[in-house]
């Protein structure tokens, strides 16, 4: 009152510590080296879950010479300590997802299944999702976004426009599943209005019998109206409906044992002490409202997709570390303004091995970008930064950087909106020295070249992470 803040005589709840949540994201257009990082850090935690995205991701792990591709899985599954838990932001495609199991599987991965969880939240994405990505993107013609073509945009719209199918609907009861659009009424709201008045209760029962009589005669399954939204738009599409049910009806039980609430589960485990870590997938450039719209995945890879994701309040985020090639990559169509197109370009593709897990895709190389890590740091807030790939600067005798954005000559300080105008904006470089020599094998910061850690601290000096600095480097 007049301006006075005053404090409740009643007594506050005090909560229980809870465990801060560590959360691994990517800091450009992908394929930083996540996977990598989480399967380190995995042999700390508790528990490692996927927040987002479907199997149009793609992470690669090496265990003992062993080599583990994940679309949909956790890369934390491999520690045997370890529970993997697919969030309810994520869009599941069941067969993409035992398959990826049985593979990895025959390379070693063991007793999985008493660790994968499965947020009964998540959607479902059906074949006819994947098909209808790939006509959207033959629709597009040139102008198309270079997607996987997974399913993975056309079934987060199913959920924008609340048409989708989660797993809880699939392993509710089967027949609501498969039956839908028949109307039913609540009768109790209405009881008293026509009660003693038998004209009106002859009449609202025979409409009712109409209703349900003429329901029951057109009635489609809830499979069958999803695919009738596609089929409309593409009239090519072909879904064999009863097919697909009998096989979803097999998929409903061997996923049965998996599912849970995924948002209970890890509150609980929080609150007991126990240790998550987070792993994204994709990246932050790939954010369908921050990235390089409308080049960009269809979920929110940066740290608000953590929360949605997987039910997690913003006060239960600990850590956040950001991954970093030491260079720049990305799959697909869209602006790259530190693309190199010519033999240093090569030479990153070849020396780092970029192609990409899901797609098989060779993938665009450029020099390091400062004003896009500046741009993902202020969206996700890094309280570290984890540099992978330098050893594949190795042969260079010189590296640059991008070290500001420039319009008409003029310095940017933003980072654009309109992915055209981030395909023309002038890049400023800064030119340091190679270290001409192979750290492939080096392990411990202090015994890096002198060029190699100056490099690795101008990008320290630039980013200016706030808090203890702890960026290092991942070689490999």
């Amino acid at each position: 009152m007049n301006g006075q803040v005053l404090s409740s005589p009643r007594k506050r709840v005090k909560r229980d510590p809870v465990s801060k949540v560590t959360v691994v994201l990517g800091a450009q257009w992908g394929d930083e080296g996540k996977g990598k990082v989480v399967d380190m850090l995995a042999t700390e935690v508790d528990i490692v879950c996927r927040c987002q995205g479907g199997n149009n991701a793609g992470h690669t792990v090496v265990v003992d010479s062993t080599e583990y591709d994940f679309h949909l899985l956790p890369s934390g599954i491999i520690n045997p300590k370890c529970k993997s838990v697919i969030g309810n932001g994520v869009v599941i495609h069941l067969p993409g997802l035992f398959d990826e199991l049985e593979k990895n599987e025959a390379k070693g991965l063991a007793n999985w299944e008493d660790r994968l969880l499965i947020s009964d939240r998540a959607h479902i994405v059906f074949d006819f999702h994947q098909q209808v990505d790939g006509l959207q993107e033959l629709e597009k013609g040139q102008k198309s976004l270079g997607t996987t073509k997974k399913g993975i945009g056309p079934t987060y719209s199913s959920k924008a426009t609340r048409n989708g199918i989660r797993v809880a609907d699939l392993l509710g009861d089967f027949d609501q599943f498969i039956e839908n659009g028949c109307m039913v009424y609540d009768i109790t709201l209405i009881i008293d209005w026509i009660a003693g008045n038998r004209e009106i209760m002859v009449r609202f029962w025979s409409g009712v019998l109409w209703v349900v009589s003429h329901a029951l005669s057109s009635c489609k399954c809830r499979f069958q109206s999803l695919a009738s939204v596609y089929q409309r738009m593409f009239p090519d599409l072909q879904v064999n409906v009863e097919a697909e049910i009998v096989r979803y009806k097999a998929y409903a039980e061997r996923v049965r044992p998996y599912v849970v609430d995924t948002v209970s589960y890890l509150h609980s485990a929080l609150k007991k002490g126990q240790r998550v870590l987070v792993e994204g997938a994709n990246a932050a450039m790939l954010d369908i409202d921050f990235g390089t719209y409308p080049y960009v995945t269809s979920s929110n890879c940066s740290i608000g997709g953590v929360c949605t994701g997987l039910g997690l309040p913003p006060c239960h985020i600990g850590e956040v570390i950001g991954v970093v090639k030491a260079y720049t990559t990305r799959v697909g169509d869209g602006p790259f303004p530190s693309e190199l197109k010519d033999e240093i370009g090569e030479l990153l593709q070849t020396r780092g091995s970029e192609v990409g897990v899901t797609t098989k895709r060779k993938r665009r190389c450029g020099w390091l970008d400062i004003p896009l890590l500046q741009y993902t740091a202020v969206v996700n807030g890094y309280s570290a930064l984890c540099l992978t790939k330098l050893d594949i600067l190795d042969t260079l005798s010189e590296i640059k950087m991008v070290v500001a954005y420039k319009k008409k000559g003029k310095v940017l300080d933003y980072f654009p909106a309109n992915a055209a105008e981030v395909g023309c904006v002038e890049v400023e470089y800064e030119t340091l020295p190679g270290w001409n020599s192979n750290i492939e094998n080096i392990r411990e910061y202090d015994k890096l070249p002198e060029c190699a850690r100056k490099y690795v601290e101008r990008i320290e000096d630039l980013l200016q992470i706030p808090g203890e600095s702890k960026t290092f480097s991942s070689m490999g």
